[in-house]
């Protein structure tokens, strides 16, 4: 169905961004200029402190702003019982076969009675948001303080920012009864293993990891079998954690049937 004007959310005017360096000369050059480097909470946390570091001796304070922050995200995601978290690139562009699985698939998931989570912004995120809000369902964005501010996209019923990535991905994990990974970069992949680190070492209970795209993953799953569980670095059951598909409608029959079976949420059974 056509999207009228008058059906579409506003969306914020978008930033004048410069353009990205094409060369490793052009990105250090970009470095030396004036207000390239950010400074966010995370980087300041993180860094090692030197011998006459002002941050050193406020690392202990700043327990608090990080508390303070885990329970906001508490209660603001309290009332999420259903959730299941898309994960994908931000480079995606609306328009591509990607972006309209996204779209396709957190729609029928919002339809099935899920709670649609993603890291609130662009691509692949913003595709995930738009499908729950176009069923007129709950569309969490849990967006990030980033050095280049990421502009949250207009698809959220519930929008909340963090500061920490790890308190952000601690909600991802906490709220989410699915993983549904599109082909995405290094927080994608960040993503996927953690998840999978928790459930092989029994930290959360097993929980529906499905990626989609083989074209895109292939390659990974045939390094994780030739050579990690050719290595014994893993068993073979771990890649039994992994669910492969390029169908929206398998998709979420999957993630349905594990969740009705394994988890017990009453949810129906298709779509």
């Amino acid at each position: 169905m056509a999207e009228t004007d008058a059906n579409k959310p506003k969306k914020k005017r978008d930033k004048i961004k410069p353009a990205e360096p094409k060369t490793v000369a052009e990105a250090k050059k970009r470095e030396t200029q004036p207000g390239y480097w950010q400074l966010t909470d995370d980087e300041v946390l993180l860094r090692s402190p030197e011998p006459e570091d002002e941050y050193k001796t406020s690392d202990s304070w700043r327990v608090f702003r990080i508390l303070g922050e885990f329970v906001g995200g508490f209660d603001d995601l309290a009332t999420i019982t259903r959730g299941v978290t898309i994960f994908g690139s931000a480079r995606t562009h609306e328009g591509t076969e990607m972006y309209e699985a996204a779209r396709e698939t957190a729609r029928l998931l919002a339809d099935a009675g899920f709670e649609i989570i993603t890291g609130g912004g662009p691509g692949i995120m913003e595709a995930a948001n738009r499908g729950a809000f176009e069923a007129g369902k709950v569309s969490v964005g849990c967006n990030i303080e980033l050095p280049f501010e990421q502009i949250p996209n207009p698809y959220q019923t519930k929008s909340l920012s963090f500061k920490y990535f790890f308190v952000r991905k601690t909600m991802f994990i906490k709220y989410s009864n699915a993983y549904l990974i599109f082909p995405g970069g290094f927080g994608t992949m960040d993503e996927l293993f953690e998840a999978l680190t928790l459930i092989q070492t029994r930290k959360i209970r097993n929980f529906p990891v499905v990626l989609f795209g083989s074209q895109y993953w292939r390659g990974l799953l045939a390094w994780l079998t030739s050579t990690m569980l050719n290595e014994k670095n893993i068993n073979p059951e771990d890649l039994g954690l992994i669910h492969l598909t390029d169908s929206p409608h398998d998709a979420v029959e999957f993630i349905i049937k594990i969740c009705t079976t394994e988890k017990g949420l009453g949810l129906p059974k298709s779509p």
